[in-house]
């Protein structure tokens, strides 16, 4: 029972936090464009997310008549389900929740949510949809190959699958891996679908990508969804290369400083052009990190073989 009700507050703790980087979102965006951005409801605007979610789980679910009606509405469940259940891996001390295995169910985990947009923008029926749901295809499967790549040199260093190892061991590998923890940065960016990657839902040219047909709660589940992975990316990246100490507040602040970094890509650079895009990934970042595992894997095979 106890497991249950704390694994109930953390779900609900989470959704906290993503209520709350979506008003910081909007506030560093409006003062990056000389605006006030939400500042009327409750004291600077700070209960605007939860103005907002009651409005979109009020209103009137709006389906459109040609959608597969099932696949419709149970996608954008399954893609907030999936971005919940990616933060079992985080290292817990207060349940028995624990894997030795944690990266392998991180790549299939965030290798589900291809699926769930694919899905969705099919069952919505609309070319929108269609063309947004290609380029997610595209897009996430190539980055996660060149992701795969920039993290086996991590777990040679560390020698273990788990990110409970990463919260031990307390070192600032982006530092002495300075072009991987550089590549991995750019790779959470183009995986979470964020500017300048956004071409799923690519407002210019798609309207509103592969959810262009979703409203009211629906949108909602894929909005929650979608800066759940966000802020878990962040923890991530901290956990992995800025000493991620669970116990210090400079880690949650490390953590929001991530988040920003999130949000002052989105206000600054444009969107890229999408051969470009590929280009960046299979031109520069597969070889770059083939390469860089190649001799990270020699110098860790060095240092174990004299240590011996």
């Amino acid at each position: 029972m106890i497991f249950f009700i704390v694994i109930f507050i953390f779900i609900l703790l989470i959704f906290l936090s993503v209520a709350f980087f979506t008003l910081l979102e909007r506030k560093v965006l409006s003062y990056m464009q000389y605006r006030k951005g939400p500042n009327k409801i409750g004291f600077i605007g700070i209960m605007q997310p939860f103005a907002d979610g009651m409005k979109l789980f009020t209103k009137e679910n709006i389906m459109p008549s040609t959608s597969n009606s099932m696949i419709f509405f149970i996608m954008p469940i399954m893609t907030l389900i999936t971005s919940i259940m990616i933060w079992i891996i985080s290292p817990y001390f207060f349940t028995y929740l624990f894997f030795n295995m944690g990266f392998i169910m991180f790549f299939c985990l965030s290798t589900l949510t291809v699926y769930s947009a694919i899905l969705s923008s099919w069952a919505s029926n609309s070319n929108y949809s269609m063309l947004g749901s290609l380029r997610v295809i595209a897009q996430m499967i190539s980055y996660e190959i060149s992701m795969a790549m920039i993290m086996i040199p991590f777990f040679l260093m560390v020698n273990s699958l788990s990110l409970y190892e990463f919260f031990n061991l307390q070192n600032n590998f982006f530092f002495m891996l300075i072009p991987l923890g550089l590549m991995w940065i750019v790779s959470c960016f183009a995986e979470t679908n964020r500017t300048p990657f956004d071409f799923a839902e690519g407002e210019s040219e798609l309207v509103s990508g592969f959810n262009i047909e979703y409203s009211s709660v629906l949108f909602a589940y894929i909005f929650l969804a979608e800066y759940c992975s966000i802020i878990f990316m962040s923890m991530m990246t901290i956990v992995l290369m800025f000493k991620g100490n669970f116990f210090s507040f400079i880690f949650y602040l490390k953590i929001g400083l991530m988040c920003f970094l999130f949000i002052w890509i989105r206000g600054t650079l444009p969107r890229f052009r999408y051969d470009k895009l590929m280009f960046l990934n299979w031109k520069i970042f597969l070889p770059t990190t083939i390469m860089l595992l190649m001799f990270y894997s020699t110098i860790s095979m060095m240092m174990k073989f004299f240590m011996i």
